[in-house]
């Protein structure tokens, strides 16, 4: 009985990789659909299923009310410069801009006026990153938590609940650099899946040879 619910069990392993398999299949045309869709105005709010929409929005900067986060980037190690968005529709939105590395961190453009950004819409992640929890009192952040920095910079409500990824503007050598999303996400799942069924098939073949010596024994 306990080898037959040992191979029950890592089929159900099997198949649950399998569908995990085909959502995140379907998550990543999601994705490829939405990036390389026109902007659309960015919303006062978003749900979970609003990630990675592409985005449009105008209004004028705090910069005075930026926040840098801990960052991990193709170019290296540095921040990512949070900048609160007054926009002209009466909310505000925190505006990843990009990356600056560590030698940077006071010396990167801040546009006055006006300013229009074309984005990537993506979700709040609380908490903390790298293994460390953000520390609001001593200005340490180690994720894009957007209600603990909206409370820290003391935001007027409405403040929207996500935060856009810029896209990359100005020249090359310009700072910060924008348009350094992530867009690939790793997808183990069917060698996750085969591994489980062979663990199941190699489980049913011994429980099969074992009760197969047993009836020899008793037959003999």
């Amino acid at each position: 009985m306990a080898a037959l619910l040992a191979v029950a069990g890592l089929v159900s392993l099997g198949l649950w990789q399998v569908n995990r398999l085909a959502w995140k299949r379907d998550l990543i045309e999601q994705v490829e659909s939405r990036v390389h869709a026109a902007p659309v105005p960015a919303p006062p709010s978003a749900s979970g299923d609003d990630a990675y929409r592409r985005v449009i929005v105008t209004g004028r900067f705090l910069h005075g009310r930026a926040t840098l986060v801990q960052a991990s980037t193709a170019r290296g190690a540095g921040f990512w410069v949070l900048t609160p968005l007054v926009t002209d529709r009466g909310f505000t939105l925190l505006v990843n801009r990009g990356f600056v590395p560590p030698e940077a961190r006071a010396r990167f453009s801040m546009p006055g006026g006006q300013v229009r950004v074309t984005g990537l819409m993506r979700l709040s992640e609380p908490g903390g990153g790298f293994l460390r929890s953000n520390d609001p009192a001593a200005n340490r952040w180690y994720s894009r938590d957007v209600a603990a920095i909206a409370r820290a910079r003391q935001l007027r409500p409405p403040v929207a609940n996500y935060f856009i990824d810029a896209e990359r503007s100005g020249s090359p050598a310009s700072l910060p650099v924008g348009g350094l999303t992530v867009l690939t996400f790793p997808n183990s799942h069917l060698s996750y899946a085969l591994t489980w069924f062979a663990l199941a098939a190699m489980a049913a073949g011994a429980y099969i040879f074992v009760m197969r010596q047993l009836w020899k024994e008793r037959r003999s």
